[in-house]
């Protein structure tokens, strides 16, 4: 199937008779990539929010693709558009509200949520957006390049074509933002620190949704010493004492800590000096290889996916996997120190929701911690799958950031 874009009607007021049932309220959650917009419906129930439903738009820019489902993830379209009729973010944006207009007769859309990567130091807490807002949004564009400005796009699309319609704006760094201030520094001279080179911490949104489940889920488990693993295209870790964040392991950008699928992870910056002096690279093409072509891909020089990693037979494979196991390894220890010992360890996201293989090879190194994995629990995919014995308990949660996002929203504009 094939999709024309359709243009966007102009909303007109139908007369409704006085015995109509008023339609459902929704709350829309969007999450905007270089070539992607990924999407989320919500129902507003009074006790809970439902998911209705949820997909996202591919390729924009080239060859653009859309998927839908339904909030039992049954598929509902799967299509590409017609020529270059999607060429932007906000072509996207238009196209899509044209699309759940069509979808979502019996349900008024009342309010979008963001995920805004960076919040820099201003931006602690999810916020209702406006012009000044997005302005001030856009100045720590620097701080993200390769992400703000495509989370803020929609924002200021929707601004344009839909005024009337409350944002709220959710902060990946926000989570962090209570962190001891040793453990936001770097050792340099204290005016960059000042100006706002420190070390943010990102994937705050993940963290938080594990976070208040474990609070009703699993109290023990949220009121001790908690390392969170978010072990997926992007990895990182996350030191939690009584559900509020410690230390992480990613810094002033995505970049920091753990390897992960086209990312490096930690590096010395002297690699960054040598790579300019001794390549003649540029600070854009050093940039682009440590985003799009290093990590896993750029070490096994077969695949950024893990599954795909495990699934071959090349040494480049092998390489990648060890090289990923051994650093996430180091990087719980890590985080363990900085909470003067762990109680739990947690593995969520893509890899650790979904990896056995690494889940047991991380814990397998970590049994000198008091990690010991019950291997058929673990193999299952129990939500705890720790030994009964393991001094540290060890588990299986799944993270929904969508989620998270609409319940911030709800939160902010007072939705319930």
């Amino acid at each position: 199937m094939t999709y024309n874009t359709p243009s966007v009607a102009n909303a007109t007021a139908a007369s409704a008779l006085p015995t109509a049932p008023a339609p459902n309220r929704a709350v829309l959650m969007l999450n905007a990539g270089s070539s992607s917009l990924k999407f989320e419906v919500f129902d507003l129930q009074p006790a809970h929010l439902q998911c209705f439903l949820r997909g996202q738009i591919d390729g924009i820019g080239n060859h653009a693709h859309f998927k839908v489902k339904d909030g039992a993830g049954r598929a509902l379209r799967d299509a590409s558009f017609s020529g270059d009729a999607i060429t932007g973010q906000h072509a996207a944006l238009v196209w899509l509200l044209a699309w759940l207009q069509a979808h979502m007769v019996d349900r008024q859309l009342v309010a979008v949520g963001h995920r805004v990567v960076h919040g820099g130091t201003l931006f602690t807490q999810p916020i209702r957006v406006d012009a000044g807002i997005l302005q001030q949004l856009g100045a720590l564009v620097p701080l993200a390049p390769l992400h703000q400005p495509h989370n803020l796009a929609p924002i200021r699309s929707l601004l344009a074509e839909r005024p009337d319609l409350p944002q709220v704006a959710c902060f990946d760094t926000a989570f962090h933002h209570g962190q001891p201030p040793e453990a936001q520094m770097f050792a340099l001279p204290w005016r960059f620190h000042e100006d706002g080179v420190r070390r943010y911490g990102f994937h705050g949104l993940s963290y938080e949704y594990i976070a208040r489940t474990a609070k009703v889920q699993v109290p023990a488990l949220a009121a001790g010493r908690t390392v969170v693993a978010h072990l997926g295209n992007g990895v990182s870790l996350c030191a939690m004492l009584d559900g509020k964040s410690v230390a992480t392991t990613m810094g002033f950008t995505a970049l920091d800590g753990c390897p992960m699928g086209t990312r490096c992870g930690s590096l010395d910056a002297g690699v960054v000096i040598h790579l300019a002096r001794a390549y003649g690279m540029s600070i854009d093409a050093i940039e682009s290889m440590l985003y799009r072509d290093s990590g896993l891909l750029g070490l096994s020089g077969v695949s950024s996916d893990m599954q795909d990693l495990l699934e071959s037979s090349a040494p480049g494979a092998r390489r990648a996997v060890n090289y990923f196991v051994y650093q996430l390894s180091r990087e719980v220890a890590s985080m363990a120190a900085a909470m003067g010992g762990v109680d739990a360890l947690v593995f969520t996201a893509g890899i650790g929701e979904n990896s056995p293989q690494i889940r047991q090879a991380v814990c397998e190194r970590l049994a000198w911690m008091g990690v010991h994995m019950d291997a058929q629990a673990n193999a299952s995919g129990a939500a705890q799958i720790s030994a009964a014995n393991s001094p540290v308990s060890v588990w299986r949660i799944p993270t929904n950031e969508e989620q998270m996002i609409a319940e911030h929203t709800c939160e902010i504009l007072d939705l319930r």
